[in-house]
């Protein structure tokens, strides 16, 4: 990474401490917006198509046009994580249904505000690969809505602190007596030796590390598959995990203040991680996308 951060705002590729957008974006006063979080291995976006197919969604969710095809922004996202020196970054991009007279009501032809940034993506440190994270669970508060990937994000925050509060990384969350994903997560589960992860709805983000997850366990030969999960066999479970983009996988080995399985993590975890690397060198080779 530079010293000083190269964004890509509105067509312009220009320094952090440049890059200024109006007090009446809906973005900074309605939240009407959505965003992607990539992470970038050796230079190389992860999964950018299937990243860019989930922005598309996103949009059409909230009844935003999408300025670019995906060919457009390739050569953007690409040439930004150029500009900022390459290696391994962490990409987020937001669009918001740019400024305009504050009323609820969307605007008429008013552009998008496009931006994009990029930070040096740390690694997991080795004290939670070896030890895990600890997880509380908590009533899932947000909007029905959860496929969205929208920037107005106060609910996952404060479901996000609560768990801070209580001396965990992470919440849990439960909606209807079933538990859908994480404050910042999707979730996973080893029952029985089989994977586990909630189905896709509306009331869970449809994640892109999710998704290769799956991919992985079916590639190893091991048993996965999308499922209802309750409280009860959450709380009953071998292993328990949670993903994103910028986190991968990480084992969860105490819910609630009770040992997760052995209490750290576990082999199925593992084996998954192995996988998730494996795959990780090959995007890095150029023999995976």
């Amino acid at each position: 990474m530079t010293s000083q951060p190269i964004v890509y705002l509105n067509g312009k590729f220009l320094p952090q401490d440049q890059a200024f957008v109006p007090v009446m974006d809906r973005g900074f006063v309605f939240g009407d917006g959505v965003y992607e979080v990539i992470p970038v291995y050796g230079g190389r976006l992860f999964r950018l198509e299937e990243h860019l197919q989930r922005l598309d969604n996103s949009l059409s969710g909230i009844r935003l046009s999408n300025p670019y095809g995906h060919r457009q922004w390739a050569e953007v996202l690409n040439e930004l994580v150029a500009k900022n020196g390459g290696g391994n970054q962490s990409l987020y991009l937001q669009l918001t249904r740019g400024h305009a007279p504050r009323d609820h009501a969307f605007p008429t032809d008013t552009p998008p505000t496009v931006f994009a940034t990029t930070s040096a993506l740390k690694p997991v440190p080795e004290e939670t690969l070896k030890n895990g994270i600890k997880a509380i669970t908590l009533e899932d508060i947000r909007w029905r809505y959860c496929h969205i990937k929208a920037i107005a994000l106060l609910p996952n925050i404060l479901l996000r602190q609560q768990a801070v509060d209580a001396g965990a990384q992470e919440a849990i969350l439960v909606r209807d007596g079933q538990v859908t994903e994480g404050s910042a997560s999707n979730l996973f589960i080893v029952h029985h030796g089989v994977i586990k992860t909630p189905p896709k709805s509306s009331y869970l983000l449809p994640g892109i590390t999710r998704d290769l997850v799956l991919e992985l366990a079916v590639s190893a030969g091991l048993a996965a598959q999308e499922a209802q999960i309750t409280p009860e066999e959450l709380s009953r479970a071998e292993e328990i995990w949670v993903s994103s983009s910028t986190k991968e996988v990480l084992p969860v080995t105490c819910l609630d203040g009770q040992a997760v399985g052995s209490g750290k993590p576990g082999p199925v975890w593992a084996q998954m991680r192995q996988c998730y690397q494996a795959y990780k060198e090959k995007l890095i080779a150029g023999e995976a996308e």
